[in-house]
């Protein structure tokens, strides 16, 4: 299906609103049927209908044919956030006793529900280096129903060998299941790959400009609408029509918006890499990223998100770096028009900080949409303090 087709069409039926150009926002929880037999068929499959916004709206159903196409999947379901489209299967899928693999340096949240929540429930979680496959061959177990990727990861950005992961998993009947918002659909498309259900952070470029937090979820319609019975509509994430509305307009621009940070981000971490003050620059399309050849294998692209390390890095020489900077935001997330930075020192305190863990020397930055040679005069200065 072609791209620009699936931004600007799919899913918009025009004359059932007027030829309204940008579909509106269909503000109600609540539609009326014409008789008793409709209402019956809506309440009997929700899934399909608008019953109630608590499950679908149609505004919402845009947004859903259009996510499902772009990830070239059976459908999606949409949520109020990036980890309840990451929480909410998995506690459908999972059950007491069973077993999830995990790789290492998962999402701060993620790394919360396998080691805090789930074990509430029975369910135990083995952390491991994803970057070897060897590693969940010997970590899989009769118990295992789930392995949890995150491919590239958001602050060291190691890849998984997900065709390989993938057919592993079903040799053994193992469900799949990736966090794919580094990448965005544009740049990986996992359920090509073998995948089973794709979640992201729509918050970051499906969003784009920093004013809606949400979360997709995609796979087959028949894992999908059995989450959607249960575990969805009972715990009720769904995502306001208004916040749907903002989604879709961060659409018509997302292939653009993603370019401009694609290509600023390699000029910037190319100068950033020949500074006398940097240490390293962690990109995957960096010439020195250690898994290149898996990246030209699994990604198109990546957007902006990189990490550098400072030469001779201390606690106070990153802290100093990061608020020297003027145009560059203090802030989590990514993905918007503006250009951020967050360190990992600012997770922990001063006492707790060791030159010894390359963990804590990483500086996350994300380069958003304005000029590159404008960030790079503001990272100089910064780098001079």
């Amino acid at each position: 299906m072609d791209l620009s087709f699936i931004l600007n069409e799919l899913g918009e039926e025009r004359e059932n609103y007027f030829n309204a150009v940008s579909p509106p926002i269909m503000q109600s929880s609540n539609f009326s049927f014409k008789d008793v037999a409709g209402l019956r068929e809506a309440m009997n499959d929700e899934f399909e209908s608008s019953l109630y916004s608590r499950g679908q709206n149609p505004t919402l159903n845009i947004l859903r044919k259009k996510l499902a196409a772009l990830d070239g999947a059976e459908d999606a379901l949409l949520f109020s956030s990036g980890i309840s489209a990451i929480s909410i299967p998995i506690l459908s899928l999972l059950k007491s006793g069973d077993h999830i693999i995990a790789v290492d340096n998962l999402y701060s949240w993620t790394i919360k529900l396998f080691k805090d929540f789930l074990p509430k429930f029975g369910i135990t979680t083995t952390f491991i280096d994803g970057t070897v496959f060897e590693n969940f061959e010997q970590a899989a177990t009769p118990q295992t129903r789930l392995i949890y990727l995150e491919s590239p990861n958001t602050f060291c950005y190691a890849l998984q060998d997900i065709k390989k992961v993938t057919s592993f998993a079903k040799s053994r009947g193992i469900i799949t299941m990736i966090d794919n918002s580094y990448c965005s659909p544009l740049y990986q498309q996992p359920i090509s790959m073998g995948v089973d259900l794709v979640a992201q952070s729509a918050t970051k470029y499906i969003g784009g400009h920093s004013d809606v937090v949400a979360g997709v979820l995609t796979g087959s319609k028949t894992l999908l609408k059995k989450l959607f019975e249960h575990e969805f509509m009972n715990t009720g994430p769904a995502l306001s029509p208004h916040s749907a509305w903002l989604l879709l307009r961060g659409l018509r621009t997302l292939p653009l918006r993603l370019q401009r940070s694609f290509e600023s981000t390699r000029i910037i971490t190319e100068w950033l890499a020949s500074h006398p003050a940097v240490q390293e620059v962690i990109w995957p399309f960096s010439p020195q990223f250690q898994q290149a050849d898996l990246v030209n294998q699994q990604m198109q692209g990546c957007g902006g998100l990189f990490s550098l390390v400072l030469k001779n890095s201390t606690f106070n020489k990153i802290e100093t770096f990061c608020n020297s900077l003027q145009h560059i935001l203090l802030a989590v997330s990514w993905g918007g028009h503006e250009s951020l930075v967050v360190p990992a020192i600012a997770s922990f305190k001063k006492e707790d900080y060791s030159t010894y863990n390359g963990h804590h020397q990483l500086i996350r930055m994300y380069i958003g949409l304005e000029d590159p040679h404008y960030l790079i005069a503001d990272i100089k200065q910064a780098l001079e303090q």
